[in-house]
C-alpha cells in the first residue's frame, strides 16, 4: 500500500467513524429540548422527564461495558451498525409515540444503541488507522461528537418552531439510516478480523480469563475512574451552568446559556489543536494533566467571583478549551493502557472489551455528576458547585497521572 493509498484508506476509516459518533451524539440532545412540548401533550411531570434521561445514560453505561464483549466475539463493524440501527428504531418509536411508556421504549432503544459506540469506534480507529495517525483520528472522533450534539438540539429546536416533535424523531431516524447506508457501503474498508481472532484467544485462555481479566488490571480502573469523575463535572457544567453563573454573576438565563455555548465552542477548538499536540508526544498523561490543569484554574477562578462579568464568556471558553484539548491524549492514553496492559496487545481477546468498560465511566459520571451537584442546588450549596467542577478536574488530573505511571512500569519491564 502506498503512503497516498494509505491517507485516503485512513481518511476513509475516520470519516466514517465520525460520522457514526456524531449520530449517536445526536441522540444525547434530541429529547431534552422536545421535554416541553412532550410533558403537556402526555401529561407527566419533570421527575418522570428527568427519569427519561436516567433509563438513557443508564442502559448505555451498563450496556457499554457489555458492549465490548460483543466487539470482541463479531467484530467492531458488525456491531456499530447494529447500534445505528437501534438508533434509527428509537427516532421512529418517538415519531410513533402514542403514550409515555412508548417514550421510555424510544430512549431505552436509544441507551442500547449508543452503548455500542465508543467500544466499535476505538476498535475500529485502533485496527484500522496508521498509528501515526491516530491523534488527529481521535481528535476528530471527539469534534464529530460535538458536532453531533449542535445537530440533535438543532433538529429539535427546528422541528418544533415548523413542524413539531413528531418530526423531530423522523428527521433524526432518517439521518441514522444515512449514516448505516454509508457503514454499508464501506463495509469492505471497515471489515476486520476481530471476530475470528477472539475466538481463537479465548479457547486458548479460558472463559473467566478471556471475559473478566482485564478487570485485574489496575490501570483499566484508574482509566474507568478518570472518565466518571471528568464528565461528572462536565455534567454539572452542562446542567446547571446558568443558575449558577445567574446567580454569582447576575447573568440572564440566555447570558447563561451563551456562556455554556462558549464553553461548547471551547471544547470543539481545544480538540481540533488536541489533536496535533496528541500526535507530536509520548507522555500523554502530562499532556492531559496540563490541559486540566488549566481549565481547573480558571473553574476556581470563575468560582470566586471576583472576575467582571465580561469575563464569564472567556472564562467559560478557557475551561472548554483545557478540557477538548486533552481529548485527543486521553484517548490516545487509554489505547496504551488497553496495549500495554493486555497480553497480545489489540490483538487481546479483551481488547474491545477493555474500550467497553473503561468509557462506561463517561455514562456514570454523567448520570450521577448532575445528582450530585442538583442535591448540591437544592441545599443552598450554589457557590460550591464551580468549585466542585474544580475539585472534580484535580481528582481526574491525579487520576491520569497515576494511570501513566502504572502503563510505563509493563512497558520499561517489556523493553
Amino acid at each position: 500500500m502506498t503512503p497516498n493509498t494509505s491517507f485516503r484508506a485512513d481518511a476513509a476509516v475516520i470519516a466514517l467513524v465520525g460520522v457514526a459518533h456524531a449520530t449517536s451524539h445526536l441522540f444525547h440532545l434530541l429529547l431534552p429540548p422536545l421535554l416541553p412540548l412532550l410533558m403537556p401533550d402526555f401529561g407527566f411531570s419533570y421527575t418522570e422527564a428527568g427519569f427519561l434521561m436516567t433509563v438513557f445514560f443508564a442502559i448505555s453505561g451498563i450496556g457499554q461495558a457489555f458492549a465490548g464483549i460483543v466487539v470482541d466475539r463479531f467484530g467492531a463493524r458488525r456491531v456499530l451498525m447494529a447500534g445505528v440501527s437501534l438508533l434509527a428504531a428509537s427516532g421512529v418509536a418517538l415519531s410513533v409515540a402514542a403514550n409515555y411508556p412508548m417514550l421510555v421504549l424510544a430512549v431505552a432503544l436509544a441507551g442500547i444503541g449508543n452503548s455500542v459506540f465508543h467500544p466499535a469506534d476505538y476498535s475500529l480507529l485502533n485496527k484500522k488507522v496508521s498509528p501515526p495517525r491516530l491523534g488527529y483520528a481521535f481528535s476528530v472522533h471527539g469534534l464529530c461528537g460535538n458536532l453531533g450534539w449542535a445537530m440533535g438540539a438543532a433538529i429539535s429546536g427546528t422541528a418544533l418552531a415548523w413542524a413539531g416533535w413528531r418530526a423531530a424523531g423522523m428527521v433524526a431516524a432518517l439521518l441514522a439510516l444515512f449514516s448505516l447506508v454509508a457503514l454499508q457501503i464501506a463495509r469492505p474498508l471497515l471489515d476486520d478480523d476481530v471476530a475470528r481472532v477472539a475466538r481463537d484467544a479465548a479457547r486458548r485462555a479460558g472463559p473467566a480469563e478471556a471475559t473478566f481479566g482485564f478487570l485485574g488490571t489496575s490501570a483499566i480502573w484508574l482509566a474507568f475512574m478518570f472518565f466518571l469523575l471528568i464528565t461528572a463535572a462536565f455534567g454539572g457544567l452542562q446542567s446547571f451552568s446558568a443558575p449558577v453563573l445567574g446567580g454569582i454573576y447576575g447573568l440572564s438565563p440566555a447570558a447563561g446559556v451563551a456562556a455554556l455555548t462558549a464553553y461548547l465552542l471551547g471544547s470543539a477548538a481545544g480538540m481540533v489543536v488536541g489533536g496535533f499536540v496528541a500526535a507530536r508526544v509520548y507522555a500523554h498523561e502530562r499532556a492531559v494533566g496540563g490541559a486540566l490543569m488549566a481549565a481547573a484554574l480558571f473553574a476556581a477562578v470563575l468560582a470566586s467571583g471576583l472576575p467582571a462579568v465580561w469575563t464569564v464568556i472567556p472564562l467559560m471558553t478557557g475551561i472548554g478549551f483545557g478540557v477538548g484539548l486533552a481529548g485527543p491524549s486521553r484517548d490516545l492514553l487509554v489505547r496504551r493502557v488497553a496495549t500495554e496492559s493486555l497480553a497480545g496487545g489489540n490483538a487481546s481477546p479483551a481488547f474491545g472489551r477493555v474500550y467497553g468498560f473503561v468509557y462506561s465511566g463517561l455514562d456514570v459520571g454523567l448520570a450521577l455528576g448532575p445528582l450530585a451537584f442538583g442535591a448540591l442546588l437544592d441545599a443552598g450549596g450554589r457557590d460550591g458547585v464551580l468549585p466542585g467542577v474544580a475539585l472534580l478536574q484535580v481528582l481526574a488530573v491525579l487520576t491520569v497521572l497515576s494511570m501513566g505511571r502504572k502503563v510505563a512500569r509493563p512497558a520499561a519491564r517489556s523493553a
